[in-house]
């Protein structure tokens, strides 16, 4: 199969299309032909060697296909189903891919615009749940209008929540347009923050954790996921997969989508032999929505 992958640590022009063995899935897992992946912020940070690891790796996280192979013990997928899920060994920019956390994907939805999803939705849950974000509770998100700070937006909104979102200047209908009480960026943005926050959910990492204590009332009451630096001086936690993953989102957020109450917005979208252009439009990009890799099949 044709897949996407670096052999040195460095900036989108590391990577490159190589022909790898075909997986075959295991048992729980199932195989799916890709049709998209998503490009995220997290797919640059192994690239760039933030996260160390072997080389030669392989990229991609969130994927959207149909299932074309069933591992012993599967009963959640059959052959031909539309999927979306999380690779499991970060190789979802390639022509196959195995997934053992998924769900259907939804009939009002396509393929491009499920892959933009999972690692965003699972994120967010991950992070909200760690906050116990529930239903009178009120949010504040610092970085609201990017994909997984949408996705926080919506999900929160979805349980119950107040939520107030922090975002640049020309994202602020967005913001709004999500469910959120916009608030933009910059000095003083805590008095510029409506009265009675309850938790507070850093996702932009842009310095301002002990602005979000304050007005949280507590380095308890605050989860960052881009600053770990800040999180140690500031006694925040840092939340990451090594506590627990949320894939229980992904059949939620599907339900959620059906509805009309959850949607991520696909900004551009790049052939699979292009990812290193992906990766350069993913650095440059200012505006909400993912980008999204397609796959020939």
């Amino acid at each position: 199969m044709k897949a996407a992958l670096f052999r040195s640590f460095g900036g989108p022009d590391v990577l490159e299309i190589a022909d790898l063995p075909d997986p075959h899935p295991g048992p729980g897992q199932v195989r799916i032909a890709v049709h998209a992946a998503g490009v995220s912020p997290t797919d640059a940070t192994f690239r760039e060697g933030v996260m160390g690891g072997d080389l030669p790796q392989t990229v991609g996280r969130d994927v959207a296909g149909v299932v074309d192979a069933v591992g012993p013990g599967v009963e959640s997928a059959a052959l031909g189903d539309r999927v979306f899920g999380v690779s499991d060994d970060g190789a979802g920019a390639a022509e196959l891919a195995l997934v053992t956390h998924f769900a259907a994907v939804p009939p009002s939805l396509d393929l491009v615009r499920a892959a933009a999803l999972p690692v965003a939705v699972e994120t967010a849950t991950r992070s909200m749940d760690a906050l116990g974000v529930g239903a009178g509770t009120t949010l504040l998100v610092n970085g609201a209008s990017g994909a997984i700070g949408a996705a926080a937006v919506q999900l929160a909104v979805a349980r119950g929540a107040r939520v107030i979102g922090i975002a640049g200047p020309a994202n602020q209908d967005y913001v709004r347009a999500l469910g959120a009480e916009p608030v933009t960026y910059g000095d003083g943005v805590a008095d510029r923050v409506p009265s009675g926050v309850d938790v507070a959910l850093d996702i932009a990492g842009n310095g301002v954790l002990p602005e979000l204590i304050a007005l949280a009332g507590g380095p308890g009451h605050v989860v960052t996921i881009a600053d770990v630096r800040g999180a140690r001086e500031n006694g925040v936690l840092f939340s990451t997969g090594e506590q627990g993953r949320a894939f229980h989102a992904l059949a939620e957020v599907a339900g959620l989508v059906e509805q009309g109450r959850f949607t991520l917005p696909v900004s551009a979208t790049y052939p699979l032999t292009e990812i290193a252009a992906a990766h350069r439009a993913l650095e440059e990009r200012r505006g909400p929505g993912r980008i999204v890799l397609t796959v020939d099949s």
